[in-house]
């Protein structure tokens, strides 16, 4: 088992900056269309996450489950390709990589730090990875900017992808109480001029770290020394976790991941997060990222804390509860069989439902898929599933989950609606 999390296991923030990145991130600003914020997604209502299995961005409304697609000519043109993850502990200093692909991470590829979708175009001045990982939803076209021809910001992304965070941090700066709050956060800003969309992203990131860094649960007291901290079924759970059922071969060390790729068949749908080459409706996972076959259809190991509240689970939110994806791990082609289209969360849409499933009636792609496995079946008793789900939900936060440093601001400086 690993050692207890502690404060020293979590970088630094500035609290002025985390509270002025409290407001950008609850405020629609940042969208093109002005019309959705990272909190549209990422709520802590809903465990930081969206309910749902592929959830709706640019275009939708309302929040969760009750998210709705819009329809005539304004409804969305495709639903998010993968699953929204969850925020907690996204400040710890072992992390090293984000996103389902890995396509971000800490490496001097570009000699600015950080591999990354910008690559050399990178913003200069980002001090964390999840500074880094903060500017991307911003320019994506179906999470937050918007199509070509709405907005002058998903314009400029069709051009460069750094061409539109100029005109963001303009627009954020000229609200007087933004570009009073970066002067008094930041002490490298004496005007508002000044800021950049760097200033930006670090406050996200510094509001994010502070407020879901999570080690207080009943499996951090278990492992401070508290033994009664955790039931009966709970320590049985632990025992197959770090035995029989081998979890922690992946989800390993303080962090619950092993921050590497791995194959386990999960059921195919939605668009996919395809390349520009791909001639179908497919996600080949961490290969789009390394152009390496080895990678074909592997994604990232999430880490575990909370997740009792970050469902769905899977790189696409495949499974709606934790009993489904634990037993999809002792069998996953038994289960893939099993599984069918109503098992997902997918909002309404039924211009899309003909590409939702498309990759199922592939063949060959189907084929393909199940080449790759790195987790081999395992039989383990109804009773022993039932305790390793005892366990997982030992890794729910108390305090940090109930009583987080800043929560929901009542109004943001722009004057837009809140998701509530």
């Amino acid at each position: 088992m690993p050692a207890p999390l502690s404060q020293d296991d979590f970088i630094a923030f500035d609290r002025k900056q985390a509270a002025l990145g409290q407001l950008l991130f609850y405020d629609k600003i940042l969208s093109g269309n002005r019309n959705i914020a990272c909190a549209t997604c990422h709520h802590p209502k809903l465990g930081t996450g969206d309910r749902l299995s592929l959830g709706i961005g640019e275009g939708g409304e309302g929040l969760g489950t009750e998210r709705t697609a819009l329809v005539d000519e304004n409804r969305i043109k495709k639903r998010i390709p993968r699953n929204a993850p969850g925020l907690w502990n996204l400040g710890a200093k072992e992390l090293h990589t984000l996103f389902h692909d890995g396509r971000l991470s800490i490496d001097d590829t570009y000699e600015n730090g950080f591999n990354s979708p910008a690559e050399e175009w990178l913003p200069e001045g980002l001090d964390t990875l999840l500074a880094a990982q903060a500017i991307f939803p911003l320019v994506a076209q179906f999470e937050m900017a918007g199509n070509p021809k709405e907005n002058e910001i998903a314009g400029a992304v069709h051009d460069r992808i750094d061409a539109s965070w100029p005109i963001l941090a303009k627009r954020v700066r000229v609200i007087p109480e933004y570009g009073r709050l970066f002067v008094e956060a930041f002490d490298h800003i004496d005007t508002p001029e000044q800021v950049t969309i760097t200033e930006i992203a670090n406050a996200l990131a510094a509001f994010q770290a502070i407020e879901w860094q999570s080690f207080d649960s009943p499996f951090d007291q278990y492992l401070a020394g508290n033994e009664a901290a955790l039931s009966d079924g709970q320590k049985r759970g632990l025992d197959l976790f770090y035995g029989k059922a081998n979890c922690a071969s992946c989800h390993a060390g303080p962090l619950l991941s092993d921050q590497k790729f791995h194959a386990i068949g999960l059921p195919p749908f939605g668009p996919g997060r395809t390349r520009r080459f791909d001639p179908m409706v497919r996600d080949v996972g961490r290969m789009g990222e390394s152009d390496r076959l080895e990678d074909a259809y592997r994604f990232r190991t999430p880490m575990l804390r909370n997740v009792e509240l970050t469902g769905p689970y899977g790189h696409n939110g495949a499974y709606p509860t934790l009993e489904g994806i634990v037993r999809h791990h002792l069998n996953p082609d038994g289960m893939l069989a099993e599984w069918s289209p109503e098992t997902a969360r997918l909002p309404s849409a039924p211009w899309l439902e003909a590409i939702d499933f498309v990759v199922w009636n592939d063949k060959r792609e189907m084929a393909r898929q199940a080449l790759f496995r790195d987790i081999s079946p395992l039989t383990l008793s109804d009773d022993d599933v039932s305790d390793l789900v005892a366990f997982l939900t030992s890794l729910t936060g108390t305090q940090s989950v109930t009583s987080p440093p800043f929560g929901i601001p009542e109004k943001v400086p722009s004057g837009l609606p809140l998701d509530e």
